[in-house]
């Protein structure tokens, strides 16, 4: 009853304003040309999933924010965690990470084209060292807030620098990890679906442009739902991921 309860009051406003829309399409409030009632995008959608089209370019958006994501993920969640464990190393490093972080990742993409040519390669270089620097930063942050009762406690027991990385810093920091994974892998798909709007001939940014610069206007509001759909599928896995693996935090909250 709780989860039907949840699901109900996640959907009434986007039904409510889906049906609005209907409406004012049908009725003429606003111009159907550019606004499409929702029935004629389903229509769409069917089409294009039928043909195979607006999968293929799924699936070329996702392989690219994955492999994205998880080579900067596991890069940033150790950079952070050693970063976090050597002031040297931190003193050194933080404020370059704090000018990356400020950096609009788009600005860098001419620089990786230069690098690594007009492949794949680039983008998903981009894509990575966005997910590399959220996961690093709330790695860091995690470590430098592990009570150092912990530490002492661990150093007493005769632990070393790597036994204090697996068996204290790691567990401690996990919450606040998984936080910066969900938004990393948010932002991984941004980062895909922006850069293939500039750059790409296959994927979900791509389709977008495309359509509107045939103003396709359908096809553009598929592609746009479609990426919001995937993005909320997204952080529902790793929702439900982190539920699985961090039992204890879900204790820890109130909702």
């Amino acid at each position: 009853m709780a989860r039907f309860r949840t699901i109900a009051l996640g959907l009434w406003l986007p039904l409510l304003l889906l049906a609005a829309w209907q409406w004012a399409a049908t009725h003429n409030a606003i111009d159907p040309l550019f606004f499409p009632p929702p029935s004629a995008l389903a229509a769409a959608a069917r089409k294009m999933l039928i043909s195979g089209e607006l999968l293929a370019h799924l699936h070329v958006t996702l392989a690219r924010a994955l492999g994205g994501f998880l080579a900067g993920s596991v890069a940033g969640l150790a950079f952070g965690l050693v970063m976090g464990a050597s002031a040297r190393l931190r003193e050194s490093t933080e404020p370059m990470l704090s000018a990356l972080f400020a950096t609009p990742k788009l600005s860098l993409f001419p620089m990786l084209l230069l690098l690594f040519g007009v492949g794949d390669a680039a983008k998903i270089v981009l894509i990575a060292l966005s997910t590399f620097i959220l996961v690093a930063i709330h790695a860091l942050d995690a470590v430098l807030n592990i009570n150092t009762a912990y530490l002492e406690l661990a150093g007493n027991y005769g632990a070393g620098r790597a036994d204090l990385l697996r068996f204290v810093y790691l567990p401690a920091c996990l919450p606040q990890v998984f936080t910066g994974l969900r938004v990393a892998l948010s932002r991984a798909m941004v980062s895909a679906i922006s850069v293939e709007l500039i750059s790409a001939d296959k994927g979900l940014g791509s389709l977008i442009w495309i359509s509107w610069q045939t103003l396709a206007t359908d096809r553009l509001y598929v592609a746009i739902a479609s990426a919001a759909t995937v993005g909320v599928l997204l952080h529902v896995a790793a929702r439900r991921l982190e539920a699985r693996l961090l039992p204890w935090k879900g204790r820890n909250t109130r909702g």
